[in-house]
């Protein structure tokens, strides 16, 4: 404790800041029952021995004991020692029990135990001066009344915000003036609060110096909310035994194209996905981006950096590169973080990389996707495609690249229909700009190269779903995802060998359509550009999906299979997860798996986060040490497993409010409210920890600091 004489021997109690000085105040003086003799012979019945009697503390409300020394000191002067103090009851202890007494009533008559007495008795108390001043204490008494007022107000304009940010709402109009009809929802939900509450309704009329309703307000309130939250993971994540990271490129509605972090971890029991900040990065090369994300690693896994089991990227080419992409940079500096195919991360990621090598692919599925955005946006379009082609065609998300399989089926299978529906809007559609993009469009579906590029991928779409929708399923172990991987990889060899034909089909059936046709060299041949787009998907297949490490230690734990391994071990699944996760003891794993498999008791649990809570519920943790360490790696990984435990991914609802968000200079804060609502709603004492942290960043206006 604190407050015992050894360590306060130390002499270190003036150094102390006021706020421990004033515990071992609270605490009071150590009363230990000492063990403290005394043998007198100078009575004439004979030798006889005085014992401590611990009334002595009672009677004295200053001494205090030390149980290793044996000896009484006095707590006052121990505690404000100096050079002047009686050396006795303050260093070398007091033992002399035969003069006691006389002692005491010495020591406490001293003037320098009366000194450190009152020190004591004012320790963290006002000056006497001001206690005695009834004026400054009703000074006291009206400030923190109005500091009461002032952080009311401040938690109502905290709401606000709150409230607009989690509902996703703009918090500023374009015109907020006082004669403003519409000024912005923020602004009219504080008069409308205004109007239920008096104390507000007041503070807006009557307040010259803090309104708290300006945009630098907002701005520092939302900050303050941002590190409230971002302290909130930090502290998590420290709880947590290990990490998974997603970097995601996202465009918000404005175009403006940003990389998002989200961090997967396990926090009480259950798997949390949590938004952590967009970063802006202007160095999209594969050191610029990994140097951007080890920035915000560097900090949350400065003692841990084992921690780091999984990443996970889409967007930029640079990203999963196997040899100098930012997975690789990462994997350097943090050893176990395996680089898999996100869960969320859908089909068009690897046409995506394959679209982004050559310029005329590029144009081709810019023109396919111009295709259903043309109907999208009018009624008597739709009315004259569904009337002439008979169909419908498929929504165009607002993503950056739309590479729709159905898109690419319908454009296929009506193309002359959809030729013959945009030469009648060409023809006789009144408007210019119809008529202008019909011509377009129907140019291009004309296109000798678009066809081929529409034949080509009509060929090719269709095996890149299958293996993606494999992938995802739930119930297909990793050597079957082997073999699908097998089969795919043949499909698109073959297509890729049959590209000449392709390029035949299309000259046979549709010649050059009118188009004057330059001679090529034959590195710029369309079968060429579709040779090299099989050669990037075969290789992207490889690098996104050959790591199945995650999958063969979910097979480990998947009770559908604990049966067959009960009679059947899998020592060749174990030594090659292992391998992945040297983190975890393999003669352990072993033993606790054969346990594991042989009971029934585990047998009818599904799910790792159910197979975890059973664990964690009986205090099995110790027990199944390394199977707990197992789960733990399998939950936090982002992957498709057997399991029910998929959170709705965040890089989903990421992309769904960055495409109702303008580029916004908070977009960090507001996205946080929005996206990590549980987590605002589940941080005890959410709107004070704000409040202190606003205050806290500079002098106010407003006083919102208490006196004592």
């Amino acid at each position: 404790m604190a407050n015992e004489v050894q360590n306060l021997l130390k002499g270190e109690f003036s150094r102390l800041p006021l706020a421990e000085k004033i515990i071992i105040k609270s605490l009071g003086r150590p009363i230990p029952n000492i063990n403290l003799t005394q043998a007198d012979k100078s009575t004439k019945a004979g030798c006889f021995k005085r014992h401590f009697k611990k009334d002595i503390y009672n009677k004295n409300k200053w001494i205090c004991g030390c149980g290793t020394l044996n000896a009484l000191f006095c707590f006052p002067c121990l505690l404000f020692y100096s050079d002047a103090a009686e050396k006795t009851w303050t260093r070398t202890g007091f033992k002399d029990l035969k003069h006691i007494n006389q002692k005491i009533s010495k020591h406490e008559n001293s003037a320098r135990h009366m000194i450190c007495s009152t020190e004591l008795a004012l320790l963290g108390t006002a000056s006497i001066a001001a206690q005695l001043d009834s004026a400054y204490r009703q000074n006291i008494i009206k400030h923190n009344e109005q500091v009461d007022k002032n952080r009311y107000l401040l938690k109502r304009i905290i709401n606000c915000i709150k409230f607009c940010g989690k509902l996703e709402l703009a918090l500023r109009g374009h015109d907020e003036s006082e004669d403003s009809e519409n000024r912005g929802i923020f602004r009219e939900l504080i008069n409308f609060t205004s109007e239920l509450d008096t104390i507000l309704k007041e503070h807006l009329k009557s307040a010259t110096l803090f309104k708290g309703t300006s945009k630098t307000v907002q701005n520092e309130i939302l900050d303050s909310m941002l590190e409230v939250c971002q302290q909130e993971i930090r502290q998590q994540i420290n709880a947590a035994e290990f990490l998974a990271i997603q970097c995601d490129e996202t465009t918000d509605i404005s175009h403006h194209c940003q990389m998002v972090m989200i961090f997967r971890y396990l926090h009480e029991g259950e798997i949390q996905e949590r938004f952590w900040r967009f970063l802006s990065v202007t160095d999209k090369t594969a050191e610029g981006l990994a140097k951007c994300i080890e920035e915000e690693l560097g900090p949350l896994l400065k003692d841990s950096p084992h921690k780091l089991i999984a990443q996970t990227y889409d967007g930029a080419n640079v990203m999963s590169g196997s040899s100098g992409g930012v997975q690789t940079k990462i994997k350097q500096k943090y050893q176990n973080a395996h680089f898999i195919h996100c869960y969320a991360h859908q089909l068009n990621l690897i046409m995506q990389r394959a679209a982004s090598q050559n310029p005329k692919v590029k144009v081709f599925f810019s023109n396919l996707s111009a295709i259903p955005s043309f109907f999208s946006n009018s009624t008597h379009r739709c009315d004259l495609l569904e009337k002439i082609v008979k169909t419908k065609m498929p929504k165009v998300a607002p993503t950056r690249w739309n590479y729709n399989i159905r898109t690419v089926s319908a454009v296929f299978e009506n193309r002359e229909s959809l030729i013959d529906c945009f030469r009648e809007l060409e023809n006789k559609c009144d408007k210019t700009i119809t008529s202008k993009e019909a011509y377009g469009l129907r140019r291009a579906l004309e296109d000798s190269d678009f066809i081929f590029f529409l034949t080509f991928f009509h060929k090719t779409l269709p095996h890149v779903a299958i293996l993606f929708n494999q992938f995802q399923s739930r119930n297909k172990d990793s050597v079957q995802l082997l073999k699908d991987i097998d089969v795919f990889e043949k499909a698109i060899v073959l297509i890729r060998d049959t590209t000449e034909d392709i390029q035949q089909t299309v000259e046979n059936e549709h010649g050059d359509n009118g188009n004057k046709r330059r001679k090529v060299g034959p590195e710029e041949r369309n079968c060429i550009i579709a040779k090299e787009v099989c050669d990037i998907i075969i290789v992207q297949t490889k690098e996104r999906l050959s790591y199945r490490g995650h999958l063969e230690a979910a097979s480990l734990l998947d009770t559908q299979n604990f049966t067959n391994y009960s009679r059947y071990f899998p020592a060749k699944i174990l030594n090659s997860v292992v391998t992945y996760y040297p983190m975890v003891n393999k003669e352990k794993l072993k033993t606790e798996l054969e346990v594991m498999y042989m009971r029934e008791d585990f047998k009818n649990i599904t799910g790792g986060l159910n197979l975890l809570s059973l664990l964690t519920n009986n205090n099995l943790e110790e027990t199944f040490s390394e199977v707990t360490k197992l789960l733990q790696i399998i939950i936090t990984t982002p992957m498709s497993t057997s399991e029910a435990e998929r959170c709705f991914s965040t890089l989903k609802r990421i992309k769904s409010f960055l495409r109702n968000s303008m580029g916004n200079e908070r977009l960090n804060a507001l996205a946080m409210m929005s996206v990590n609502k549980n987590l605002v709603h589940n941080i005890s004492n959410f709107d004070e920890k704000v409040m202190e942290h606003f205050i806290s960043q500079k002098d106010r206006r407003l006083d919102f600091t208490y006196k004592h």
